[in-house]
């Protein structure tokens, strides 16, 4: 059957090596922000520190940040992460957040397991992210910045869909140029939960 396929069938999605997108300032400084920790700690000598900071200026790629923190956190850690492999939960949980870059397309199978992935802080390849599911009693959610459109593809077979992304405060409706996240295969037995994450509480008294 089809959905047996998509269960044992790799799924390498053709996308741009993330590796190469250019790196913001905001990148810039999250390695500073490492190399700092490892300078106080004692991981990286002043000469050593000075060196990588020399070159977090002069990188224009993720990838040529990623390599001035390799030796000083576990992959997990890291203050971006490139990998773009499918997500996949079998009888576990699996979560996928932070720093990380969104491929356009994002393969994602659970089969009794939990998948969650934040993309509030992610770094997207496209404004249009297909979100290709193979689910089979299990849960998926996706924690995504207010504004950004949720859509089922006309021919997903999601029967357990909870939209709970809210618009911006003031929006009546969602801008023309907002990010879309499509929900692409089937989720049997399972569901999916998209959100915002939650305000931050206002202040009754003072600053």
């Amino acid at each position: 059957m089809k959905w047996i396929s998509a269960f044992l069938s790799p799924r390498t999605p053709d996308t741009p090596d993330p590796s190469l997108l250019r790196a913001s300032d905001a990148d810039r400084e999250r390695i500073i922000t490492v190399l700092a920790e490892a300078l106080g700690d004692g991981r990286l000598t002043p000469l050593e520190h000075e060196e990588r900071v020399e070159r977090v200026w002069a990188a224009r790629t993720l990838g040529e940040l990623a390599e001035l923190t390799a030796d000083l956190l576990p992959p997990e850690s890291q203050p971006f992460r490139m990998d773009n492999s499918p997500v996949t939960a079998f009888f576990r949980t699996e979560t996928r957040g932070g720093r990380w870059v969104v491929p356009s397309r994002v393969p994602v199978t659970s089969l009794g397991g939990t998948v969650s992935m934040d993309l509030c802080d992610a770094l997207l390849q496209s404004r249009h992210v297909v979100v290709q599911l193979a689910v089979m009693a299990g849960t998926v959610t996706l924690t995504v910045p207010e504004g950004v459109r949720i859509e089922i593809a006309p021919d997903a077979r999601v029967r357990s869909f909870k939209n709970e992304v809210r618009l911006p405060p003031g929006a009546t409706g969602f801008a023309q140029d907002a990010p879309v996240i499509e929900l692409a295969g089937f989720v049997f037995g399972g569901r999916v939960v998209a959100r915002s994450p939650k305000r931050p509480r206002r202040r009754l008294f003072g600053r």
